[in-house]
């Protein structure tokens, strides 16, 4: 062994006796970590396509709030490019897992394949909470696992929507569904919201297909029932990038006003359409809380380990202000 102390060493002598007998120094301000972690607890973000606008509102709200409680967590936050690829989401998932970070929030791309890792991260003994989009209740119950789903209710929400429409037509007026991707529970939700609402006004579904979530499909979907159907007169949108799409679609047939559309987000775009005329009504689901809800509620679970459950959070209609 060297029996001469390393400079190192010297140093830290040094300066505990300078500590020593200096002048007293300020107590840290840093609050204390949770327990049973000797660091701030780390919670991932993971999102769908941050190309639509409500994601990347949801990913602004939540980095606000982390700069806002930045000494209770850290924030890791991403999204896929592609709406569709869930393959990539489950990358995402799997290298949070390897990463060991303390609890995932998730907005899944795919309702049911995203289970199995959310059940893997479990059992890794990360919290892991659902926000947006429902993971499946038969999948999880087959993996014998419980995550507890923060976010609106999506049909509620479409109801609210596609009654709101229905006050604007006559009973047996042709309407259109333009639905999200059919692995999504939310788009699900939003499709039979919409009908509840249709069935309620005898109005006449002529078509309910799925635009996938995006804006050019939409406007593929739109462009055909169009052609199709030239007495419809309405299309109600699983939500906004979809509704964005059916407007351009009205407006490349000369139907520009002629035909009502609605949507579901309350993205700025359709926003902005709604008060111009261009867009009847829409939902606000939140997006800049919606994340922050999912956060939250992570960080209370890693404080208190109490059983998880769902909570809801509000999802509003949108109509043109007076």
């Amino acid at each position: 062994m060297n029996r001469y102390p390393s400079l190192a060493l010297l140093t830290c002598l040094a300066l505990s006796f300078f500590t020593a007998c200096g002048p007293s120094q300020p107590e840290a301000t840093t609050p204390p970590s949770p327990p049973n972690s000797p660091t701030r607890p780390r919670i991932a973000l993971v999102m769908k396509s941050l190309a639509n606008e409500f994601f990347l509102t949801m990913e602004n709200g939540a980095k606000a709030h982390q700069k806002t409680n930045a000494s209770p967590y850290d924030l890791l936050a991403n999204g896929i490019k592609d709406e569709l690829d869930v393959t990539r989401q489950i990358d995402m998932v799997e290298q949070m897992i390897a990463q060991r970070v303390d609890a995932i929030v998730l907005a899944p791309a795919d309702s049911k394949a995203l289970v199995a890792s959310c059940k893997k991260a479990q059992d890794a003994g990360i919290v892991v909470v659902n926000i947006d989009n429902k993971l499946d209740a038969a999948v999880l119950a087959e993996k014998k696992t419980q995550i507890p789903f923060v976010g609106p209710n999506n049909r509620i929400g479409a109801r609210k929507v596609g009654d709101f429409l229905a006050s604007k037509l006559q009973p047996g007026d042709p309407v259109a569904v333009i639905e999200g991707a059919p692995n999504a529970f939310n788009g699900q939700q939003r499709r039979q919201g919409f009908v509840d609402a249709f069935d309620a006004a005898k109005l006449r579904i002529v078509s309910s297909q799925s635009g996938y979530w995006e804006t050019d499909k939409a406007n593929q979907v739109a462009a055909a029932v169009l052609s199709e159907h030239p007495e419809i007169k309405a299309f109600a949108c699983a939500n906004d990038s979809m509704a964005l799409g059916a407007v351009a679609a009205l407006r490349a047939a000369g139907k520009a006003g002629q035909v009502l559309v609605v949507g579901f987000d309350n993205i700025s775009a359709a926003h902005s359409m709604i008060q111009e005329g261009r867009m009847l009504a829409t939902a606000d689901q939140h997006a800049d809380q919606i994340a922050v809800f999912g956060i939250e509620y992570a960080l209370q679970l890693l404080a208190t380990r109490a059983a998880p459950a769902d909570r809801e959070t509000p999802v509003d209609l949108i109509t043109p202000t007076p």
